[in-house]
C-alpha cells in the first residue's frame, strides 16, 4: 500500500487594495483561489493550505480597528464552510488559515483543518504572537492561541499546524511530533529582512530534527501603505523533508500553486538513523520552563 501523498501549497499576493473593505478584499481572495483549489484537485492534490489569514491583507503593520471586521467565527463563518464544500467536492484536505472571532473582542490567528469529506476536524491557533518594530503590532489583534499542539488524523496523514512566526521556537515543532504529526504546515507571513535568510533555515532543520515534513507558506508582492515599512513579501513557499532536504520550492513573486508528493515512508526510514527521540533528555530539561 502507497504511503505517499500529494500536498499543495498556494502563495498569492493581495487582490485589491488596503482601502478596499475587509469584505471587498475576502471576496477578491476567495475568488482569486478559488480556481487554483480546482488546478489542485486536477493534479491530485491530497492535502492543501493557504497562507496566513489567507482572505486579507497582513493588516498588523497597521493599528486601525477597521480590520477586527474581517473576522470570521470558525467553523460557523461562510469562509470556512465554503472550503467544507470544496474539501468535500474535491476529496481533498483543506487547512483554512483566517483571523477568528471567537467572541465579541476576542480574536485569534487561526488555521481551521477540514478533512477530506468535508468535515471541519478543529482549530489551531497561532501561540506566539510579535510585537515588534517596525510593523509587526500583532498584539493589538491576536489573543495568545490556547489550543495547544493539537495533530489531525485527516484521511491521508497526521497533520499539525504551526503558523507563521511560531517557526521561530523549536518548541512547538518537537511537540507537534511528538503528537504524531507526519506533515506540519506553517502558513506565513513574511518579509525581506532578517527572516529572508532564516526562511531556508530554520524550517529545514525543524524537519530534520523532528524527522518531519514541513510545508512552508509564504504569500507574494507588495501590500500599500505598509510596503515602504515593511518590504516586500518573497514567497519562496516549499517542502522540505525529514533529512532537511528541501524537495520543492516555489518562485519568489508569483501567485503559485505549489503541487509535489511526499513519501511518508520517509519518516520511519529517518528515525531508524537519526534516534533523536529515544536519545531526548526531558528530565534535564526542567530549567527550560523556570524562566
Amino acid at each position: 500500500m502507497s504511503n505517499k501523498v500529494k500536498c499543495g501549497l498556494i502563495q498569492m499576493s493581495l487582490k485589491g487594495d488596503t482601502s478596499m473593505s475587509p469584505g471587498e478584499i475576502r471576496e477578491k481572495m476567495i475568488e482569486a483561489h478559488l480556481p487554483m483549489i480546482d488546478d489542485a484537485a486536477s493534479q491530485g492534490v491530497q492535502v492543501l493550505c493557504f497562507q496566513e489569514v489567507f482572505t486579507q491583507p497582513y493588516f498588523c503593520p497597521s493599528q486601525d480597528k477597521k480590520w477586527y471586521d474581517s473576522a470570521e467565527k470558525i467553523p460557523d463563518g461562510p469562509t470556512t464552510k465554503l472550503m467544507q464544500e470544496y474539501a468535500k467536492k474535491h476529496r481533498m484536505v483543506i487547512v483554512v488559515p483566517i483571523y477568528e472571532e471567537d467572541m465579541p473582542g476576542v480574536f485569534y490567528n487561526t488555521a481551521a483543518v477540514i478533512d477530506a469529506d468535508g468535515s471541519y476536524l478543529g482549530k489551531y491557533r497561532k501561540n506566539h504572537i510579535p510585537d515588534t518594530a517596525p510593523g509587526f503590532w500583532e498584539k493589538l489583534y491576536f489573543k495568545p492561541g490556547n489550543c495547544g499542539y493539537p495533530v489531525f488524523d485527516t484521511a491521508y496523514c497526521k497533520l499539525g499546524v504551526y503558523i507563521c512566526y511560531d517557526r521561530h521556537f523549536p518548541e512547538g515543532w518537537r511537540a507537534l511530533a511528538l503528537n504524531g504529526a507526519e506533515y506540519i504546515v506553517n502558513p506565513s507571513a513574511t518579509v525581506k529582512g532578517k527572516s529572508r535568510y532564516l526562511w531556508e533555515l530554520e524550517q529545514p532543520a525543524s524537519a530534520a530534527a523532528n524527522a518531519v515534513f514541513i510545508g512552508a507558506i509564504n504569500r507574494v508582492g507588495r501590500e500599500a501603505p505598509w510596503d515602504e515599512q515593511m518590504g516586500d513579501f518573497y514567497g519562496s513557499s516549499y517542502i522540505v523533508n525529514p533529512m532537511g532536504k528541501i524537495e520543492a520550492q516555489a518562485s519568489e513573486d508569483k501567485d503559485e500553486l505549489l503541487v509535489h508528493e511526499i513519501d511518508l515512508d520517509m519518516i520511519r526510514e529517518v528515525r531508524k538513523g537519526w534516534q533523536f527521540f529515544r536519545d531526548r533528555r526531558p528530565e534535564s530539561y526542567d530549567e527550560l520552563v523556570d524562566y
